[in-house]
């Protein structure tokens, strides 16, 4: 063969070594790109924490829900301890405001109450004292009335008989009684007299309220005498 026949055949020959060689290359590349690939994946997975780091943050706030489910017990307990403070303090309110509580009671003065005198029919020579608290809060009538007619010289005695078992107590607005005897029946009491003014006194006061007589005055005698204070007409009047 002539040295013009091989140099066509190594061409061919370098020309076959060359696709080859850029075959290989291919090939590499194909890899290159599968590890290309590989390093897709490999930042895929490097945003996990990412999304990893959502799932702490929803955990996060599932344990804000949590804290605040810790809280309602907390508030619970604060509202119980509020609803238990309420309670003592309207208990407290409830014994503060009670009307019959020494605390909350006053006397019954010429201040806080007014009073009628008015003569009855039944019975003989009566006159029946009627007291109506005025004042806001309850109080208390001690013992009898103290009767002081125009020109007496002396108090009226009370007729023992008559004492309650327990001091009369009124209500802003309630009512207690007591009964004069004016004079006595049969003469006994002596001449007598006619009086045109009472004032009625309470037991531990100085002061005095106007009970206003009829016009033509009453008949009393040396007999005159009253009951202790009472919560009944009817009691009062059967002394």
């Amino acid at each position: 063969m002539s040295a013009s026949a091989r140099r066509p055949r190594a061409g061919l020959f370098a020309a076959a070594t060359l696709a080859l060689a850029a075959l290989t290359l291919a090939a590499c590349g194909n890899d290159d790109a599968s590890g290309t690939r590989d390093e897709g994946a490999a930042n895929s997975s490097s945003t996990a924490p990412e999304s990893g780091q959502e799932k702490s943050g929803a955990g996060e706030a599932a344990g804000g829900t949590d804290g605040a489910g810790g809280g309602d017990p907390g508030g619970s307990s604060g509202g119980e301890g509020s609803g238990s403070s309420g309670a003592k303090e309207n208990s407290g309110g409830g014994t503060g405001s009670d009307p019959h509580d020494p605390a909350n009671r006053v006397p019954c003065t010429a201040d806080n109450t007014s009073v009628t005198a008015t003569p009855v029919s039944r019975p003989l020579n009566y006159m029946l004292l009627t007291i109506s608290n005025t004042g806001a809060k309850m109080c208390d009538l001690a013992g009898y009335p103290i009767l002081k007619f125009d020109g007496a010289q002396s108090v009226p005695p009370v007729i023992e008989d008559s004492k309650p078992q327990a001091v009369t107590s009124l209500k802003p607005g309630g009512k207690g009684y007591a009964a004069a005897i004016l004079s006595a029946g049969d003469g006994s009491g002596g001449e007598g007299r006619t009086a045109q003014s009472l004032q009625i006194g309470f037991q531990g006061s100085d002061k005095f309220a106007d009970a206003a007589l009829q016009a033509k005055g009453v008949h009393i005698d040396d007999k005159l005498r009253v009951t202790y204070w009472l919560t009944s007409s009817a009691d009062a009047l059967t002394s």
